[in-house]
């Protein structure tokens, strides 16, 4: 699955796009334990999702950045069978 981050310029809209595109449920908020959580119990959690156009969020959201670079490294060492991929293109 690929998720473009197009126009994503702060943590809550992120969140918000995960929560939409990855099929989280209702009670996922916007932080980065839920996201885990979910990225850790939800079945229908793709295996692998692309990040396309992340940069202006990079930018405008530099620790969240940082945060999600993290959590995608930790679940790449967790969860072998899936993936998140930041995409250069």
């Amino acid at each position: 699955m690929t998720l473009d981050l197009t126009g994503i310029a702060s943590k809550q809209a992120l969140h918000e796009l995960f929560k939409a595109q990855l099929g989280f449920p209702e009670w996922y908020g916007p932080s980065w334990d839920a996201f885990w959580d979910c990225l850790l119990s939800v079945e229908e959690v793709p295996k692998e999702i692309v990040l396309v156009n992340w940069q202006e969020f990079a930018q405008t959201c530099p620790k969240d950045m940082a945060i999600l670079r993290q959590v995608i490294q930790d679940f790449d060492a967790y969860q072998s069978s899936k993936r998140i991929i930041l995409s250069e293109t």
